[in-house]
């Protein structure tokens, strides 16, 4: 991977640890099938690096963009909502803009909370990126929002026929993580990075022996990110039925295994969020969330109710989506 023409980030100015120790802030008012943004919107609340730069205001203090910009929108919600503790707040801030995350959403809408925080983080970038024309990947992925929650794959193709290897890499800013087979996330992620074979309709051309060859693919996780986001699917295909399943996640997770480089020291993380779906399907049901405040307490954010919990009501849910910090 070629390193970055130009640094649009110091990372050395990303603060991992929360900068101040407080309660939980405001609940969210559901404005008409809002939940799935609201429980999206809590869990990024939490995420420390990401709240310690929106605290600071530093980027609107900066911001070049004449409109609409996602930056100056979470660096609002996230001040109102982390000093409104114990109050209830109406997440205006985000709900007027929704079309501009994502053209197809529409208020009073049911949506996706995953796709919600792909185009949510989307659009982040995007407003990092903004004012920069012709960027390398490098360089775009040294924004303040990919070195928080980016990393990159390597996707590796080892020709069966002369073992030779090509590798690819792309940027990711969450994992998605096949639950079908799979009892526990450590499990899931064993799954994601074993082999492929790739033979018959799906043979390989190799340019080594430049010839279609049976070959076998695998991805690990090459750059490792700040923020580990996983997508556990539950939901399936066109029907959009769900995957009511428990699948063990841990407090703790160790990435080391599930990379290139699976020798060397542990690489630690700590989970702060897990998003919870209930309901049959995803054209309906509900979503809530569980965040881990800058206190260390676990809280249930269920729109507007704030509800103290501990860490092992937490580790029983029914998880959709798990945020890890380094």
């Amino acid at each position: 991977m070629a390193p970055p023409q130009r640094i649009l980030f110091p990372p050395e100015n990303i603060r991992m640890d929360w900068q101040q120790s407080q309660r939980a802030g405001a609940g969210l008012h559901n404005l008409d099938n809002t939940c799935y943004l609201n429980a999206v919107l809590q869990c990024l609340t939490y995420t420390p690096p990401l709240a310690n730069y929106l605290l600071s205001r530093e980027h609107s203090q900066s911001c070049r963009l004449h409109g609409f910009c996602m930056m100056c929108r979470m660096e609002a919600h996230v001040n109102k909502v982390l000093h409104s503790s114990g109050s209830v707040i109406q997440p205006w801030v985000i709900t007027s803009v929704l079309t501009k995350i994502g053209e197809h959403f529409e208020l009073g809408m049911q949506e996706d909370a995953h796709e919600f925080l792909r185009f949510t983080v989307s659009a982040m970038q995007g407003a990092c990126l903004s004012g920069f024309s012709d960027l390398d990947i490098s360089s775009q992925s040294t924004t303040v929002v990919h070195q928080i929650f980016g990393g990159f794959l390597r996707s590796r193709v080892t020709c069966l026929s002369c073992k030779a290897v090509s590798d690819s890499y792309e940027a990711f800013l969450d994992v998605p993580l096949d639950i079908k087979a799979a009892s526990s996330v450590t499990a899931a992620l064993e799954d994601f990075v074993g082999p492929e074979q790739l033979d018959g309709e799906n043979c390989f051309h190799c340019s080594q022996c430049d010839q279609m060859a049976a070959a076998s693919k695998s991805f690990t996780i090459h750059r490792v990110p700040r923020v580990l986001t996983l997508c556990l699917k539950r939901f399936e295909g066109l029907t959009g039925r769900k995957i009511s399943k428990d699948v063990e996640y841990p407090e703790y997770l160790d990435l080391r295994p599930y990379t290139s480089q699976t020798a060397g020291e542990p690489l630690l993380y700590s989970l702060y969020a897990v998003l919870v779906h209930s309901g049959a399907s995803c054209h309906g049901g509900h979503y809530f969330c569980y965040v881990k405040a800058s206190n260390g307490l676990w809280y249930e954010m269920d729109d507007t109710s704030v509800v103290l919990h501990d860490i092992n009501k937490v580790l029983r849910q029914q998880a959709y989506l798990l945020f890890y910090v380094r």
